[in-house]
């Protein structure tokens, strides 16, 4: 199989969807033009780790697998469920690298534990919250058993953060139809701080609720262990059908209250539309929806390159068919046909 990463989006998601299915289905891999399109093109640390950690689980042949490649070839064996650790040894994301490992750790013969060290709250991923307070329900809704617990949180440059995951493998995985979110039940959230006055996490939650009304939230204000500074605020709407999550990362310079607006005003933009998904879930969950034994469809509030590009991938491995109906940044729904159907 060979995939050209530049297609699409172009970035880390093609490999990480590339390799899992990889190992899945066993069909060997040539991945070119590896994050072709970014500043610092190829693979970085935590892709390294990815590439790694899969490798380990799949006893895979590979080459190309050095900082700065372009190109892979991956060539996989038998999946080996077991306990692994994996530290990326910067603050590269943990949600990232697990969201490579867990589709292939579900075809396991037995259940694995997978720990993984580095970034929880960094940048460009989702944060440990949105990932155990609504990736991992998705995946339950699915017939799928994912546990996740936090040690440790991992800012931006220090990372140091930990997450244990537990997978447990499922033969059968359901589809689903989530076209009606229904009605907004509650609104909650976290303003947390690490190794910083607190008060930052209350002008953060200030912040948010402000700019929420006329909806009330209820946003606790925690302080997090971590061997770095950081903050960050998580809002998570639950609707009477799905729930959906959505934050902000704080930074040198960035005042608190820019964090709690942000997050605020991504809920907005979601709760505005009529749509099912979150744009971060639709792209997660895509994978699952390819390898499950019945169709799914569901509505997303924004059709992203990220989730047209995972399509094509899954496509080019499981050979499903599939069919979008809304433009390119805007609201949408999906129907995902597997080849099982």
């Amino acid at each position: 199989m060979e995939i050209d990463g530049s297609f699409g989006e172009g970035g880390g998601q093609i490999l990480r969807t590339a390799l899992s299915l990889s190992c899945i289905t066993g069909h060997a891999l040539r991945l070119f033009n590896i994050r072709k399109g970014r500043k610092k093109p190829g693979l970085m640390p935590q892709h390294l780790t990815c590439v790694e950690a899969i490798k380990n689980i799949c006893s895979a042949d590979v080459t190309g697998n050095e900082t700065g490649s372009t190109e892979l070839a991956f060539v996989p064996g038998k999946i080996r469920p077991g306990d692994y650790l994996f530290d990326i040894k910067t603050a590269g994301s943990v949600s990232l690298v697990i969201q490579t490992l867990i589709p292939p750790l579900l075809f396991a013969v037995k259940p694995s534990s997978v720990t993984v060290i580095g970034g929880t709250h960094v940048p460009l991923s989702p944060p440990y919250d949105y990932i155990s307070g609504i990736f991992i329900p998705m995946l339950n809704r699915l017939g799928l058993k994912v546990e996740a617990s936090i040690g440790k949180y991992g800012f931006y440059p220090k990372g140091g953060g930990e997450v244990n995951f537990k997978i447990f493998p499922e033969e059968k995985i359901r589809g689903i139809d989530m076209v009606s979110r229904g009605g907004l039940l509650s609104l909650t959230g976290q303003s947390a701080v690490a190794n910083l006055p607190v008060g930052i996490a209350e002008r953060q939650r200030h912040s948010a609720m402000q700019n929420l009304l006329p909806l009330a939230a209820n946003i606790n204000v925690m302080e997090v262990p971590s061997f770095g500074h950081g903050t960050f605020l998580f809002l998570k709407g639950k609707y009477e059908n799905i729930s959906a999550g959505f934050s902000s990362l704080g930074e040198r310079g960035k005042p608190a209250e820019a964090v709690g607006r942000e997050a605020a005003e991504a809920f907005k933009e979601y709760h505005k539309t009529t749509a099912c998904l979150d744009p971060h879930l639709a792209d997660q969950s895509v994978i699952y929806f390819g390898l499950a034994s019945e169709k799914s469809v569901f509505t997303t509030s924004r059709v992203t390159q990220h989730l047209m590009t995972n399509l094509w991938v899954i496509e080019k491995f499981l050979k499903i068919t599939y069919e979008i109906k809304g433009s390119p940044d805007s609201e949408g729904e999906v129907v995902v046909h597997p080849a099982a159907c």
